[in-house]
């Protein structure tokens, strides 16, 4: 009978070791992609720090981090985890690949969200006579508060694909689970179950982030 042959132990353990790759490689990303978004929009035309080779070039490296396929950067940074981490297996082995990829995404969804605010917000600032630091975090990082939390919600989602790829090369979580019993070992039900807990984690975050979006909207 299917799924009688499960290990729902080792089901639970690689759901968690997924739940900590994504939850580590979210704060990591959120503290590297929030203030290189920030520097992102300052930097940009008619902006308080506008600066076009520092904008050039911080643009040029997100892009490429962002059009880098995640498996080849996985495989390119093995070296520079080994190093960053002492390995490149298991959680922390997935967490530096993980960050590399999900904080340039997660920087231009930043700059977005300050592009669309009311301009009028920081020249306000400007007129009050505060200065670019007072100006973020006293205006705009408030006025953004919502889209970012949206685009954190979307930057978690990622992350959770991302931390099943990263079982190719030994990752850990659900992703090498799949790979190790549902495709090599051709264990069907192994990989159902895999699918279906990373489908109800995305569900899971994407209510929870609807709802967190909808009550800082009220607000």
């Amino acid at each position: 009978m299917m799924f009688t042959n499960i290990d729902w132990a080792l089901i639970g353990e690689a759901t968690i070791d997924t739940l900590l790759m994504t939850g580590f490689s979210l704060i990591f990303t959120v503290i590297i992609g929030l203030p290189l978004g920030v520097i992102l929009f300052l930097t940009s035309k008619h902006q308080m720090l506008q600066n076009g080779p520092v904008y050039q070039v911080l643009s040029f490296v997100v892009n490429v981090l962002r059009s880098v396929p995640f498996l080849i950067l996985l495989i390119v940074m093995i070296p520079f985890t080994r190093v960053l981490a002492g390995t490149s297996l298991g959680v922390e082995g997935a967490v530096p690949p993980l960050v590399a990829s999900a904080a340039p995404f997660f920087a231009r969804l930043v700059e977005n969200v300050l592009r669309e605010l009311d301009p009028g917000v920081s020249e306000a600032c400007r007129a009050m006579g505060a200065n670019s630091r007072q100006t973020v975090l006293l205006a705009l990082i408030p006025e953004a508060t919502t889209g970012i939390v949206a685009a954190m919600i979307v930057t978690a989602i990622a992350l959770v694909g991302y931390s099943a790829m990263s079982g190719v090369i030994g990752g850990g979580g659900l992703g090498d689970l799949a790979l190790r019993f549902g495709y090599q070992r051709y264990q069907t039900d192994v990989m159902v179950v895999t699918v279906a807990i990373l489908v109800v984690m995305v569900q899971l975050l994407q209510v929870f982030g609807d709802r967190l979006v909808a009550r800082l909207n009220r607000r």
